[in-house]
């Protein structure tokens, strides 16, 4: 059995099972049989460390070694921060008025993959599988490739692929695409990003297409495919039913008792459309007065990246639509929205699911959204809630059973969300039980092992 490699941005230990969750614990179990090297960043920022420089460290995790590379700060900050995510998260999720395209951090990210691939090339043996995570990376392929490396390398792209024209904002845009060539296998969330793949390849990269997922330029034939990635189910049953899980499940039905529970969870990120759905919380308690003093929205907004500019003002716009919203319609023993900028623990977080009547999943553009898969493993099949999901979250592509909203419509997710409060029981069972088969059936197991028997059957071609 050959041996994989993963490279990512950062780097789990699968050990800690509960705090690394299910991508870490798939991946994880994969390098464990056949022992394999978990590749990346090490978290550390040498703050007068030089740029292109790192330290290698290594250690054991139990067949699996980890190994991960020091950054400076000037490469953290043009790299991480600037490139990685004042361009490429931008563009990727369709807010080209957000990207910083005039600060010159493509140079450190070519340079941050080009210390990535000096660091891994000698520990790559013949006949290694190599699996490359995200936008981080994009390049490092093509890096490896020019010391050397033939082996099979395979990408996934985590959040979407916008667009050809958007796509075609980003300076130096062919240089980005050309290197994904360098791989085997691309594998995408969904068949619109693949879309977006196969027509910018066509019409930008001038490819040939081959026949169904393989394109030909650059003097190589590329497979590209989508590969939607799920959840370990039993995973979150079984953190469901675990102490932690059943606590929260019982003081929060308990604390709640005489309301209805609205949900979102979610990082603090303008792609999640979190002032869209207070909106629209807003519109439902307008129009619909029933709701008053009996619904409650917990929106849980985990903190993420709060020195960007436009961070900090997402959360300033939360903070008052949540004040303005708990002003004009609470009441001394209801407040309509709580609201949670904090961490909440994963192995809590499953009990919180099961409490809730509606899941709001809406996404102004997301690669798949794993809450909205989570929050149908963590019902009750008795008596289960509804998922309001966004028809822009790559997860819509398969969960055609839950409410699809467009989340700039804010009374369009009003009338929703009082549909799904107003749904009679064997509905909601009857749509939860094919949404739970169907992300059973292509959960986080069938996600790797899908990939790595592509990746295994595409052969380097020059």
């Amino acid at each position: 059995m050959a041996r994989l490699v993963v490279i990512s941005n950062r780097v789990a230990d699968p050990r800690k099972a509960t705090a690394a969750g299910g991508l870490a614990v798939a991946l994880g179990s994969a390098l464990n049989a056949s022992g394999g090297l978990w590749f990346g960043w090490s978290g550390t920022i040498v703050e007068d460390g030089a740029p292109g420089e790192g330290e290698l460290h290594t250690h054991q995790a139990g067949r699996i070694t980890l190994a991960t590379v020091d950054l400076s700060r000037e490469d953290h900050d043009s790299y991480y921060l600037g490139y990685s995510n004042g361009v490429l998260w931008p563009v990727f999720h369709y807010r080209l008025d957000l990207a910083d395209f005039d600060a010159g951090y493509i140079d450190g990210y070519r340079r941050v993959n080009q210390l990535f691939a000096r660091k891994l090339m000698p520990l790559i043996r013949p006949g290694d599988i190599l699996w490359i995570h995200d936008y981080h990376l994009i390049p490092l392929a093509a890096e490896l490739r020019a010391l050397g490396c033939t082996n099979h390398i395979g990408f996934f792209l985590h959040i979407p692929l916008p667009p050809p024209l958007i796509l075609a904002a980003i300076p130096q845009h062919e240089w980005l695409m050309r290197s994904l060539f360098s791989y085997d296998l691309v594998g995408f969330q969904s068949e619109t990003d693949l879309m977006h793949f196969s027509r910018y390849a066509q019409k930008e990269a001038h490819a040939e297409m081959l026949d169904t997922g393989h394109f030909r330029a650059f003097n190589r034939t590329l497979r590209a495919e989508a590969f939607p990635i799920g959840i370990d189910v039993d995973e979150i049953a079984a953190l469901t039913h675990a102490d932690d899980g059943r606590e929260m499940f019982e003081r929060m039905r308990d604390e709640y008792s005489r309301r209805r529970l609205l949900l979102g969870v979610e990082r603090l990120d303008y792609s999640k459309g979190l002032p869209q759905r207070l909106k629209a919380f807003r519109k439902l308690l307008g129009k619909y007065p029933e709701h008053l003093n009996s619904t409650t929205l917990i929106q849980i907004a985990s903190p993420s990246r709060e020195t960007v500019g436009s961070y900090s003002d997402l959360l300033r716009e939360l903070e008052s639509l949540c004040g303005s919203i708990n002003g004009d319609y609470g009441e001394l023993d209801w407040m309509p929205v709580r609201y949670i900028h904090r961490n909440v623990a994963r192995k809590r977080l499953p009990g919180l699911y099961r409490v809730a009547e509606v899941a709001l999943v809406t996404p102004l553009r997301d690669g798949m959204n794993l809450v909205a898969k989570e929050f149908i493993a963590a019902q009750d099949p008795a008596n289960p809630g509804v998922l309001i999901l966004s028809r822009f979250a790559g997860a819509a592509e398969q969960l055609q059973e839950a409410l699809l909203v467009n989340p700039y419509d804010a009374d369009g997710m009003a009338e929703t969300i009082h549909q799904a409060l107003r749904m009679p029981l064997p509905e909601r069972q009857a749509r939860h039980q094919q949404l739970l088969q169907r992300v059973r059936n292509f959960d986080v197991h069938w996600w790797r092992n899908s990939f790595l028997e592509a990746l295994q059957a595409s052969g380097t071609k020059d």
